[in-house]
């Protein structure tokens, strides 16, 4: 069964959100999802970049309150 981790990056800025997706990422399995929160708004456009670029799944990004929901799901 697929894990969900949770990556709190409020307050964080660029590239610190998706510096802490990328140790994440290898910290979790295939088919494990990592959801980062960030109040940083280039999140929303920078972590689905690189998502793409990886090659691994991108599920979503949501803003909520301020906060940058972006999920992802670990492929490889």
């Amino acid at each position: 069964m697929a894990e969900r981790r949770v990556v709190d990056a409020r307050g964080s800025f660029c590239p610190g959100p998706l510096m802490e997706l990328i140790a994440a990422m290898k910290m979790v399995a295939v088919g494990d999802e990592v959801e980062v929160l960030s109040t940083d708004k280039g999140s929303a456009a920078d972590i689905p970049e690189w998502i793409a670029k990886v090659k691994h799944e991108h599920l979503g990004t949501e803003e909520r309150d301020g906060v940058w929901h972006v999920r992802v799901k670990k492929l490889k």
